[in-house]
């Protein structure tokens, strides 16, 4: 049986793979300021529907990107935390957040409007 071998033509593609889509690096970046519950990201992103923000965070939970901690009471209370390899991610998140304000800023001046500004700060993993 022949092993399928993934090809990439730069290592930018499988970044993207991981983070890239709609919602990924927004809730990566959400979670860099702590642990998240469903409800609080649907606060955070008002915009996406409960089925995406489910299917999203399933999906970093599966590429390793995200722990999922799951409380035993009633009622079921789950969590969600950037793991130690979603925390090697932080500098790229910071990066894509300070380049999009700067983009917005020059493309559209003040005809937009970020409405949670990039936090840059040394937050380090279970601070």
């Amino acid at each position: 049986m022949k092993e399928h071998i993934k090809k990439y033509t730069i290592g930018v593609e499988v970044t993207l793979e991981v983070i890239g889509g709609k919602w990924k690096g927004i809730i990566l970046y959400h979670l860099i300021s702590g642990r998240k519950r469903t409800n609080e990201f649907r606060k955070l992103i008002p915009s996406i529907s409960q089925k995406m923000l489910t299917q999203q965070l399933r999906e970093l939970e599966k590429d390793g990107m995200v722990n999922r901690i799951i409380y035993s009471q009633i009622p079921p209370k789950v969590e969600y935390e950037l793991s130690d390899y979603g925390w090697s991610l932080k500098s790229i998140l910071d990066s894509f957040c300070l380049w999009g304000e700067a983009h917005l800023d020059k493309v559209y001046g003040d005809k937009a409007l970020v409405l949670d500004e990039c936090s840059i700060a040394p937050l380090l993993p279970n601070e």
